[in-house]
């Protein structure tokens, strides 16, 4: 059907909890349950179809795969780094986020300090979680449906569909395409807002809990990260109270850190390797040119099993990034070179606005500093993807 099935036990274990929760659509009509579980119910079974997208072969889950954090898990001749369309041949050029507790990200807003912060998608444009759950129907990239009328009619196709809209959105919900559109649209959200999506149980929350107690260098990962030295405060954390529960690891803020233009993905989706994608000013309601190059901070939970990283993908290995860090506090050429490739970083796609002054906060981390953080960071995977880990770290 899709991706989704990647990885078995994971799948067993998100199918047990979602049926315990009467969130499946089945035998032709809605699961007997609350009227807040029977919508989310309907927003798993659209999550999963294929049938919604022009060539009935794609799905959300197709790059949100539960069995990686939701996560597009493909290669898609790219190492993954960015996703593949509908039609098996048109790539993207942003990385795919995990969409595991992206529901607490804030809807699209300036802050008290003028900034803007939150919003869906790596710029913003997508001001509420609904508007992003719309947007890659009629993305001719991705799932490239004519319209929303033509996706209206697809759900029409499917008479468990139709009896479930009906029941929780009203009669004549099909009767203008737009409202039975944002119906779908916000069901799909109400599944994305369950437990499953954000269970808070990994082993740093273990820890948090009394219930867990962290290794020597997960310990040395932690202290790091909460501590001044080497500033990974400054940008992933919303509460600067050390044992917050809750926490996502995001400011939802948004920075230029320098990215340097992933070439091999610019030289499999058409687009020129001397386009600039300039980020939050792609959001057309942002106009300032001083804000060109700047991306929304990424959450970090779960980000041992969602790589690549950055927003385009451009590193491979979780160590990378941050390893990409230390080219601003050292200067010796060790410091700028990439690991992965042998040579340097290369040049940052847009280098006029980045956030030197933050990035050069903080001390130079020492080799043992990283993995440590490496080790800390892998702490912030859910339990159920634990497995994944596992099998990452196979020969």
């Amino acid at each position: 059907m899709s991706s989704a099935g990647h990885t078995g036990s994971v799948i067993t274990q998100f199918s047990t909890a979602a049926l315990s929760l009467g969130m499946l659509i089945t035998c032709g009509s809605a699961v007997a349950a609350p009227h807040s579980d029977e919508i989310s119910g309907l927003g798993r079974a659209l999550f999963f179809d294929t049938n919604l997208s022009i060539n009935r072969n794609q799905s959300c889950a197709s790059c949100h795969d539960p069995g990686q954090a939701f996560s597009d898990s493909r290669d898609n001749g790219v190492s993954g780094a960015v996703s593949l369309g509908d039609d098996g041949v048109s790539l993207g050029d942003r990385n795919t986020p995990g969409t595991t507790y992206a529901f607490l990200i804030p809807d699209f807003h300036k802050n008290d300090k003028d900034e803007y912060v939150g919003g869906y998608f790596l710029d913003g444009r997508a001001a509420t979680m609904v508007d992003q759950a719309a947007a890659p129907f009629v993305n001719p990239l991705e799932m490239a449906m004519p319209d929303v009328a033509a996706v209206v009619d697809r759900v029409r196709e499917n008479p468990a569909y139709v009896e479930s809209f009906r029941k929780n959105y009203g009669e004549s919900i099909f009767l203008d395409s737009d409202k039975a559109f944002r119906a779908l649209t916000e069901s799909i959200v109400a599944f994305e807002r369950t437990a499953l999506f954000a269970p808070f149980d990994s082993k740093y929350d273990r820890y948090l809990r009394g219930e867990y107690e962290l290794t020597i260098e997960e310990e040395l990962g932690r202290v790091l990260f909460f501590s001044q030295l080497i500033n990974c405060s400054s940008c992933h954390l919303l509460d600067t109270r050390e044992f917050s529960p809750g926490e996502i690891f995001s400011n939802h803020r948004y920075h230029n850190i320098g990215v340097p233009t992933n070439k091999q993905v610019r030289a499999r989706n058409g687009v020129d390797v001397s386009h600039r994608d300039l980020g939050l000013l792609e959001n057309p309601e942002v106009g300032d040119p001083g804000l060109a190059g700047k991306f929304r901070v990424p959450s970090l939970r779960n980000v041992a099993v969602t790589g690549p990283y950055m927003h385009n993908g451009v590193f491979q290995d979780l160590a990378t990034a941050i390893l990409f860090y230390n080219r601003f506090t050292l200067s010796n050429r060790k410091s700028q070179t990439n690991p992965e490739t042998g040579e340097l970083w290369g040049e940052p796609e847009v280098a006029e606005t980045i956030d030197l002054e933050l990035l050069r906060e903080g001390q130079p981390m020492a080799d043992n500093h990283i993995v440590a953080l490496v080790a800390f960071l892998t702490a912030l995977t859910d339990q159920r993807y634990e497995s994944v880990l596992d099998q990452q770290s196979s020969p």
